[in-house]
């Protein structure tokens, strides 16, 4: 099968950022407004989540240190592996994860030398190395994150709610308590928050350690995703992957009261653009991408709207004479859902390449693995670059987005437009 006619790959590719300490706030940018939330984000997307190492590691290299986590599905094992480890060890840890799981849950990984130049031949040969290892994933499952159950459940008539499924995840247990440290997790450290969905209700629920003690089962429940991995079983109740509801967790980041001016680095895996897809490969990795981006645009703009109301009505506020404002039934009302707070959104979202086919979220390979991880570093660089994407909104709503890949579109189409 050709390469898809997409954006030209990055053809950097060398291995995730060596273990090192992180740089000193002095290290990042000078100018950084007086934020009291700095979130960082992290939409469910599997193996894309290499990307979202690459993005944290540039925020360390910059200094800016988040001290709110949100994750969904991949989103929350690399919350984990965050929020479980001390500064200086934290890109060291992830490195760790990353390179755990991109290799074969059985038998002897290819030579990693022979595997990376044989990758950096062209995209005809990505796209054939990716089918192997998305392939070897099915067959044999991941290293220290999942592996086929023997009897397949196809020939089981019935068993318990955590063992139907077509893989078991026990081995992700044992990762995240070999690579997290659950007692800083629950320490408050970070505010730390991830969402899953209780299989008996359907209903959603974050995780959140200001009023959960977080286990490694609080983030395996996150990523459960059926019927590949099983529902983990969590105080008497059993959960599935937060995806299947929602994979952006935005909304928990700018919903939380107190509200509080906040800077969110937003970073999602699947993009809401795209080109018409031409066979059915990528008809099915179109329909992931609009499946799971989707919820990003509609929430995004559904919290602009709301803290414009909120910001519009503190303003209407301030022409009401105080007594009346005390006295009025309305206005104390008025007065709750007010807020001044601003709220800048920095978005930051892989864009497929070239050799990118419909199973990239279960594409495990160390090669892509490295790629995606160097896309993340040089996609926040290139943001934290940008002249005031890091200021307070001063509009009328109190809130803003940016996002580089989206600026450069525009840009584009103003230049044809122009042309």
């Amino acid at each position: 099968m050709a390469a898809k006619p997409r954006a030209q790959a990055r053809t950097q590719t060398q291995s995730p950022a060596q273990p090192q300490a992180q740089t000193t706030a002095e290290a990042g940018p000078s100018a950084l407004p007086p934020y009291e939330t700095i979130a960082l984000v992290l939409q469910g997307g599997g193996a894309l989540g290499a990307y979202q190492a690459g993005v944290f590691q540039g925020l360390s290299e910059a200094g800016i240190i988040p001290n709110r986590l949100s994750g969904i599905s991949i989103g929350a094992l690399n919350t984990a592996i965050i929020a479980g480890n001390a500064p200086e060890k934290r890109i060291e840890k992830l490195v760790e994860f990353w390179e755990t799981i991109c290799r074969p849950n059985l038998g002897a990984a290819p030579y990693p030398f022979i595997e990376q130049s044989l990758f950096n031949l062209s995209d005809s040969v990505r796209q054939g190395m990716s089918a192997l290892h998305a392939l070897g994933a099915v067959v044999d499952g991941q290293n220290g994150f999942f592996r086929p159950r023997f009897p397949p459940p196809t020939f089981v008539l019935a068993s318990e709610p955590d063992q139907v499924s077509y893989y078991d995840t026990s081995p992700l247990r044992d990762t995240l308590l070999r690579l997290c440290d659950f007692d800083r997790i629950n320490s408050g450290e970070m505010h730390v928050s991830v969402g899953a969905v209780n299989v008996r209700t359907g209903n959603f629920k974050y995780f959140d350690n200001t009023h959960d003690t977080l286990r490694p089962e609080h983030f395996m429940a996150s990523g459960a995703l059926p019927p590949a991995f099983p529902a983990v079983e969590i105080d008497g109740e059993y959960y599935w992957d937060g995806g299947m509801v929602s994979n952006t967790p935005l909304a928990n980041i700018l919903n939380t009261r107190p509200r509080t001016d906040t800077l969110v680095f937003q970073v999602d895996l699947w993009s809401a653009r795209g080109r018409l897809p031409v066979n059915m490969g990528e008809v099915t990795d179109r329909m992931k991408d609009v499946q799971y981006s989707s919820r990003t645009r509609l929430i995004t703009e559904h919290l602009r709207w709301t803290q414009h109301l909120r910001h519009m009505l503190r303003n209407v506020l301030q022409n009401v004479p105080p007594e009346v404002r005390q006295n009025d039934l309305y206005c104390k009302l008025a007065e709750q859902l007010s807020s001044s707070k601003r709220y800048n959104v920095l978005h930051l979202i892989y864009r497929d390449q070239p050799y990118d086919q419909h199973y990239k979220d279960y594409q495990f390979g160390l090669p892509t693995m490295r790629q995606r991880w160097t896309a993340g570093l040089q996609d926040i660089r290139e943001t934290l670059s940008r002249p005031g994407f890091l200021d307070m909104p001063d509009n009328d709503s109190g809130f803003i987005t940016h996002d580089v890949h989206r600026d450069e579109i525009e840009r584009a189409m103003l230049d044809d437009s122009v042309g």
